[in-house]
């Protein structure tokens, strides 16, 4: 297994225009080849920084979706939203979540 935590710091004005864009690509990647889950996850102090954590069964699979037009499209529409760069995290078997049932 193959997680990857996605990091962003987000511009206040679009904290909830940025969930609602990172909730749409968790439904569409629910369906995807070798995904395991994903969560988005907010900084209790720091509301604007948020982490996506997803399980996936292969770094290919995972690196498919983000080949994906609806990633880079989903992306795109989202940079603008965003602080600064987005910094990732990449392991093997990590567990921050219960896994899927």
């Amino acid at each position: 297994m193959q997680t990857f935590g996605l990091n962003y710091e987000v511009k206040p004005e679009h904290v909830e225009d940025f969930k609602s864009v990172m909730m749409h690509l968790i439904d569409t990647v629910k369906s995807r080849e070798g995904h395991i889950e994903t969560r988005v996850y907010s900084d209790v102090e720091r509301p604007t920084s948020m982490m996506i954590y997803s399980n996936w069964k292969t770094k290919a699979e995972f690196a498919d979706f983000v080949r994906s037009d609806i990633f880079k499209k989903m992306m795109a529409d989202a940079v603008a939203m965003l602080e600064s760069r987005p910094t990732h995290l990449l392991g093997e078997s990590i567990r921050l979540i219960k896994p899927a049932e």
